[in-house]
């Protein structure tokens, strides 16, 4: 039975007439007789009485007259939600999502979703935990997923980032740690903790990153798991508990002064909110936001046009750097035999330049989250050591006799690290000073001394074989001085404990000059480097780390891209930097600059890329000098392996 077959009998039994129906339906008498003896033929059973010309309904003429006409209802209901979908008028999307989001971030959403798309009924479907979410996405039973923790490790999903997570640590505000400003997890496991069950996002992100730092929740005090975050809230004020959650979750109470968030050391960078699609899905949905207009976008696409539009909105242009997610899948406790990988890690912590190769990475523990844990590494127990230096001399030391593999140096130094055996591998730089103007000379207020060439006879105490060494060589033998000026070694570290009678002046890097002059104890001595050369800081590795571990040398730097971003990003980073190398915060901002600004004078500015031309300039100059010739014959094109920064940055 054809539905067009109902039509036309319906419009023969309102006219009871076979020619009037034909001329309604603008057919043939015959044609019309055809369709409706094919119809008596299926049903079985006439439909209409045939009484001379005239014609009357049977019984089942009289039943399909009045449920014939609700068929024909449905078709056109049917035909009309058909091209209103065509149109991009109606439609359906069940998103599903974890708890935090769908209280804090997912109603805002939603809302402007419906805005722009009132036709298309939305639904939203909250799980406890990542797995329950992994389960309703691969059943079918929501449309796309809205998640805090990636599935990139399903091959059927497809994630993509669109937004940032914060997660901080939560406390009554008469909580005693309310006042403070920044905590790190070690200063933490005194306390009673509350937490949501195991398996939700915010507990995995915890765990994952306690475990990437050596310990887990064992170490602590005492944790309390909650089923909900009201039973968490009630914890924290009537039990003083503290609370981990995201910068979603208690949002209200922040703002009502009933509940004080506090920033975790380790969790410095945010997390990332993801879009999750069936992968059969994306690459489709892809293509078809990017070629259609929106009005012919289905549910999924409009919603994927929507956040992509608000992403690029929130992050224009800009190289986020972001925690990487936490894996939710069980993992077998019967593995291997764990190879243990020992990095020595040299760094100048002191050294403001420097600070984002090596204090920053230490003390948000960048490096234990981008150390590879997957593949060959999947049963690795790294043990790192940092070794904080003074100066760069015993750096270089460490790189040539293999107590240290990864080393953190500045110009002079850096170079010295290439020759004898090329033994280290350049993979990065850290910070840039293009002036060379980050190096001086100083000598006592008291001094009779005013310019470099009154240095004739006299003495110069420099740090040796430090950049500031390089910085005196340079300017010393253009001046052709090198001979009449004597070099001491300054074993200090700190400018302020110079002493005004060891030599008639001082050498030093920043901050060191910056905070004698500062303290009022000296002042700088004019035309001490009159051929400045571009200074810059970059990270070396021992040639046999570049080629047995290359993942960890590239996990390194994607740490110091981290340790760059939150310096550049986060507006309490330099008062932090000075609270842990003890300088003035003014020191610290006055040193290091996030992006190189050309009216800005005497700064290190961030920067990885490598600049081969300024190591020949440093190589060309410093070989004319005795002692230095064999740094000519250090291979640039061997030492320097800048695919180590593209992959870090891919």
């Amino acid at each position: 039975m054809e539905v067009y077959q109902i039509r036309v009998f319906l419009e023969v039994a309102r006219h009871l007439s076979f020619t009037e129906a034909a001329d309604a339906l603008n057919l043939t008498q015959p044609a019309v007789s055809a369709k409706i003896k094919s119809l008596e033929t299926e049903l079985g059973t006439s439909l209409f009485y045939r009484l001379g010309r005239k014609i009357q309904l049977t019984e089942v003429g009289e039943f399909l007259l009045e449920e014939g006409a609700k068929l024909i209802q449905v078709e056109n209901e049917l035909l009309q939600k058909i091209e209103n979908i065509k149109k991009g008028k109606y439609g359906s999307l069940k998103i599903g999502c974890t708890m935090a989001l769908a209280e804090g971030w997912l109603p805002n959403v939603v809302f402007e979703y419906r805005q722009q798309y009132p036709s298309i009924q939305v639904q939203c479907l909250v799980f406890e935990s990542a797995e329950l979410l992994y389960q309703a996405m691969t059943s079918q039973t929501v449309d796309v997923g809205i998640s805090d923790v990636n599935f990139e490790e399903f091959s059927e999903l497809s994630a993509t980032a669109i937004d940032a997570i914060s997660y901080q640590l939560f406390v009554a505000h008469t909580h005693p740690l309310a006042q403070q400003r920044w905590l790190s997890l070690a200063d933490l496991r005194k306390y009673p903790w509350a937490l949501l069950p195991s398996g939700t996002p915010s507990r995995l992100v915890l765990e994952s990153r306690l475990s990437e730092l050596g310990f887990s929740l064992d170490g602590f005090l005492q944790f309390e798991t909650v089923d909900t975050m009201s039973l968490m809230r009630t914890y924290m004020m009537q039990g003083n508990y503290l609370g981990f959650a995201t910068d979603f979750d208690f949002k209200p109470e922040c703002e009502l002064g009933t509940v004080t968030a506090i920033p975790i050391q380790e969790f410095a960078l945010s997390g990332t909110v993801y879009l999750v699609t069936p992968r059969r899905l994306a690459q489709a949905n892809t293509a078809t936001s990017s070629g259609r207009r929106s009005r012919s976008l289905n549910p999924v696409q409009k919603l994927i046009h929507l956040l992509q539009a608000k992403h690029s909105a929130a992050q224009p242009g800009s190289n986020v750097v972001r925690l990487r997610s936490p894996s939710f899948t069980r993992r077998s406790n019967s593995s291997p035999r764990p190879e243990v990988l020992t990095l020595s890690i040299g760094v100048q912590n002191s050294t403001i330049p420097a600070v984002t190769a090596g204090l920053i990475i230490q003390r948000l523990g960048l490096l234990e989250h981008f150390l590879p844990k997957e593949g060959r590494y999947s049963t690795t127990q790294y043990k790192i050591q940092w070794q904080d230096f003074s100066t760069g001399a015993p750096i270089v030391d460490g790189l040539r006799s293999q107590q240290l593999n990864i080393g953190v140096l500045g110009d002079y130094p850096l170079l010295l690290s290439a020759e004898a055996g090329q033994n280290t591998r350049l993979i990065s730089f850290v910070s840039t000073n293009p002036d060379g103007s980050c190096n001086a000379v100083v000598v006592p207020n008291r001094s009779q001394l005013q310019s470099v060439d009154d240095l004739r006879g006299r003495a110069i105490a420099v740090p040796l074989r430090s950049s500031a060494h390089g910085m005196v060589l340079r300017s010393l033998n253009a001046m052709n001085l090198l001979n009449q000026v004597n070099l001491l070694p300054l074993e200090s570290a700190h400018p302020f404990e110079f002493s005004e009678h060891y030599a008639d002046s001082y050498a030093h890097f920043a901050p060191f000059h910056d905070i004698a002059c500062r303290r009022g104890q000296f002042r700088y001595l004019v035309g001490c480097n009159p051929e400045a050369l571009p200074a810059f800081y970059g990270v070396v590795v021992t040639s046999e780390l570049a080629e047995q571990y290359p993942e960890v040398a590239i996990a390194y730097l994607r740490a110091l891209s981290a340790a760059q971003y939150w310096y550049d990003t986060t507006p309490t980073a330099p008062s932090l930097v000075a609270k842990w190398t003890q300088l003035d915060s003014e020191v610290i901002v006055q040193i290091l600059s996030s992006s190189y600004q050309p009216n800005q004078p005497g700064r290190f500015f961030s920067e990885m890329s490598i600049r081969p031309d300024w190591l020949r300039l440093h190589i060309d100059q410093l070989s004319l000098i005795p002692g230095n010739q064999e740094l000519q014959t250090i291979n640039l094109n061997q030492w320097i392996q800048s695919e180590f920064l593209q992959q870090a940055r891919a």
